[in-house]
């Protein structure tokens, strides 16, 4: 399959996959998380494919990694989020272990256009 934008992107579709469930799972949040926790996950979750478009969209492998490398830290703020989530009760453990899983493939996906994008 040939990228032609970043919507072609397996990472930037997976990260939006998971902007959507991070949407969906904050909405029932406590109402005084909402400018603590709730606004964090969700603006870090954002940020992992926003990040990933910018990168594809500067046209530089060097500038591609780093923004990808950005992306990355985000999703890592967004699993910490998530565990913090647990540990406060906000989400049960089957959630939890679903929602680290999709991070799980972000990352993969992620870490393997840093992997091409450091390599040309």
């Amino acid at each position: 399959m040939t990228v032609r934008t970043f919507r072609d992107l397996v990472a930037w579709q997976k990260g939006m996959e998971l902007v959507r469930a991070i949407y969906r799972l904050t909405r029932h949040w406590p109402p005084e998380e909402a400018y603590g926790l709730t606004s964090q996950i969700r603006r870090a979750a954002v940020s992992i494919p926003s990040n990933i478009a910018e990168g594809h969209g500067r046209r530089a492998d060097r500038e591609l990694a780093r923004l990808l490398g950005i992306a990355h830290g985000s999703l890592m703020e967004v699993e910490t989020q998530l565990e913090i989530a647990f540990d406060l009760g906000y989400i049960p453990q089957a959630e939890l272990d679903k929602l680290l899983a999709l991070a799980g493939e972000v990352g993969r996906t992620v870490f393997g256009l840093i992997r091409k994008a450091s390599s040309s």
